[in-house]
């Protein structure tokens, strides 16, 4: 057998729908204990923002380093039409790597682009591999994404995040051993139905969850998407706000349960010949969750911190013990990831490399003070008062808090030091200081003391707009580029 190479293994870990603020990392409950441990020695990127709130553009994003603007990837239904010269599983391949992946795929790529595939698991089912794993998807899929308030009556092998496991840690072992490997683990929680069994659903009690941002009593100084959203749950599930305690409780109790299963995997990778020693892990969220703020459930309506930014950290060889402060996205992981194994930045990524900074190396502000993301797959936003057809019924129990109104029109948004800028298509804008305001729920457009930061925060969202203009296809000019993507150092 050939010798292993020295390319780094790569891990992914990968959670869905994860709030910022609720590990003992964020300086929240202890939640992830494991996964605190993993990345104690590593690189914790404490302003970490998503693409788009929503799965499917999110992760084509991961994959392509492209906005969902340029990817064309701009809600769950359309993930075959991706658009990009090379993804992430491309840069890989290239460069040696076996690729493997169990879980959640809400993506472009399937079966057949990896060399071994454990899926696909989705919120409320899996590969099935016993009667009791049937059983369990079955109750599991009659929960239609509620919070249950009992434990859940069935053994912690029957989850989602256990069974995800044991599929990595049998591509792991039939790994060849000669090349480098990429594994990539997509935990479906702590996104929606919310349910945990003992002694994950007692863990983490009620009373002492943390308080909410706000409450539905702040829905009047938000956008309308915010207030449409609330109306269409509440009559599809009246008083369902009340139980936003038991809701915290259990979406803590899954952090748990998922890191004990990534503590699992860690463990065993330990055991392997070489150890952790050659292993670069990554860990991140495709975007947040309201967890209760505004008196809202999972995600939807807006561009706010709650939804947009996202839990970021690497440890591995060669990654300094930090805590950056710069402004990154989820877009910039394809660059790194192609810069650390010595792979071209594909044509089209818009991300910029981190491998600088995850080096300890100082990062030029011009490149890092401010960042951008985007909400909406086109046309015309619709109205507060509109209520067209929707992909389910009007009636009765089950809802998608992505659909046609809420995922209307176009807006995008733009973050720079304590202040967020917001437009949409329908000319609303919001800018909000997110130290004296974090629940963003004092537009301070129209504040004349703040004319400076708007405008030059309109400045930077231009400067983004030209950024993620698309360089696809290529042609017979040659672009001019920058090391790392950096385009603006």
């Amino acid at each position: 057998m050939a010798a292993k190479t020295t390319q780094p293994n790569i891990v992914v870990l990968m959670t869905d729908q994860q709030r910022v603020g609720l590990t003992g990392a964020e300086g929240g409950p202890d939640s992830m204990p494991r996964v605190d441990a993993l990345f104690a020695d590593g690189a914790r990127f404490d302003r970490a923002y998503t693409s788009c709130p929503a799965c499917v553009p999110a992760r084509t994003s991961l994959l392509t380093g492209r906005f969902p603007s340029a990817h064309r990837v701009r809600q769950n239904s359309n993930a075959e039409h991706a658009f990009y010269s090379k993804d992430l599983l491309d840069v890989l391949r290239a460069a040696g790597y076996s690729l493997h992946f169990s879980g959640k795929p809400h993506m472009h790529p399937g079966p057949q682009d990896f060399d071994t595939f454990h899926g696909p698991f989705m919120h409320d089912r899996g590969p099935t591999e016993s009667a009791a794993h049937e059983e369990f998807d079955a109750w599991l899929h009659g929960l239609d994404h509620a919070v249950t308030e009992e434990p859940t009556p069935f053994p912690l092998e029957s989850q989602l995040p256990y069974r995800i496991v044991d599929g990595a840690i049998r591509a792991v072992d039939g790994a060849p051993a000669e090349d480098p490997y990429f594994l990539w683990l997509s935990f479906p929680e702590p996104h929606n139905p919310y349910q945990v069994p003992e002694p994950y659903f007692s863990m983490f009690d009620e009373a002492e969850v943390p308080e909410r941002l706000a409450g539905p009593e702040a829905l009047d100084a938000l956008g309308w998407r915010f207030r449409w959203l609330h109306r269409l749950i509440e009559e599809k599930r009246p008083g369902f706000d009340q139980v936003w305690r038991r809701y915290r409780a259990n979406y803590l109790g899954m952090l748990r349960m998922i890191d004990d299963q990534i503590g699992r995997l860690v463990d065993h990778l330990a055991d392997q010949p070489g150890g952790l020693e050659n292993t670069v892990f990554v860990f991140l969220t495709d975007h947040g969750d309201f967890v209760g703020d505004y008196g809202l459930q999972r995600k939807g309506a807006g561009l706010p911190e709650a939804l947009t930014r996202i839990p970021l950290a690497v440890a591995g060889p060669g990654v300094e013990t930090q805590h950056r402060s710069e402004l990154v996205s989820m877009v910039d992981l394809l660059p790194t990831i192609a810069e650390w194994v010595g792979q071209p930045i594909p044509p089209g990524v818009q991300g910029r490399s981190l491998a600088p900074l995850l080096r300890g190396g100082e990062a030029p502000p011009s490149e890092f003070s401010t960042i951008y993301a985007e909400h909406g797959y086109g046309g015309v936003s619709y109205a507060e008062t509109d209520r067209p057809p929707l992909h389910f019924p009007y009636q009765g129990y089950t809802f998608d808090e992505l659909n046609s109104v809420t995922q209307s029109g176009e807006m995008r948004m733009v973050v720079g030091g304590r202040y967020k800028l917001i437009v949409d298509d329908r000319s609303e804008v919001f800018l909000y200081d997110l130290e004296s305001d974090p629940a963003e729920t004092k537009d301070l457009s129209d504040d004349a003391a703040l004319a400076g930061v708007r405008e030059d925060l309109y400045r930077q969202l231009v400067q983004w707009l030209l950024r993620v203009a698309d360089d696809l296809p290529e042609g017979d000019y040659q672009p001019k580029s920058r090391p790392h993507n950096w385009r603006w150092a």
